[in-house]
């Protein structure tokens, strides 16, 4: 099966590649020519992933999956959820995102945070399926770590003494919001094949 995973990020695509079996051809954007910045304007993660496969569906006539995924502090009141991307500003930094949070949580005796990952899949005759996966953690209050991406320096999560930038992949990947997410498209895939 050949499928469009919606995102420029090489970072989500290579975690993605690396959980799904080889009876699934994961092509990019860029391998269908899309070049365009997909729009993600809608105030919830479902919301968010469902608009950018929408897109690539409509446009490109493709079967596709998009995610979209919060960063969700109990401190902050849930925040910044679906705006983590863009947390402190349109310049999409994980380092300026980062910097923002750590100084937003500055003297918080409540670290404790979860990643939210929402996927949205659109099937090639149209029918819509949507997945979700959730890790539990905390916030340190110090980057550690040099792997991962967005937050991964500052999210520690629970049982663990590593944040998820300190853990090699193959480790991040046995319990990550997105890998708990596409583990369900997976199962879903391999029941729709058979």
């Amino acid at each position: 099966m050949r499928l469009c995973f919606a995102t420029n990020n090489e970072h989500k695509l290579t975690e993605v590649r690396a959980l799904l079996p080889a009876t699934i051809e994961l092509v990019s954007l860029h391998d269908i020519g899309c070049h365009e910045e997909l729009p993600e304007t809608q105030d919830t993660l479902a919301g968010n992933a469902r608009q950018k496969a929408q897109y690539v569906w409509q446009h490109y006539r493709t079967s596709c999956f998009a995610d979209d995924t919060g960063l969700e502090v109990t401190a902050l009141r849930g925040e910044p959820g679906v705006y983590s991307a863009r947390y402190a500003g349109p310049q999409r930094s994980a380092a300026d995102n980062i910097a923002k949070l750590l100084h937003e949580l500055a003297g918080a005796s409540d670290r404790s945070a979860q990643f939210r990952t929402v996927v949205a899949l659109v099937l090639p005759n149209g029918e819509w399926h949507e997945f979700h996966g959730v890790v539990e953690g905390s916030i340190t209050t110090e980057q550690r770590g040099a792997d991962g991406f967005g937050y991964d320096p500052v999210f520690q999560p629970q049982g663990h003494a590593e944040t998820f930038a300190q853990m090699p992949l193959g480790q991040k990947n046995t319990m990550s919001h997105r890998a708990r997410a596409v583990e369900q498209l997976i199962a879903f895939l391999q029941q729709t094949a058979s």
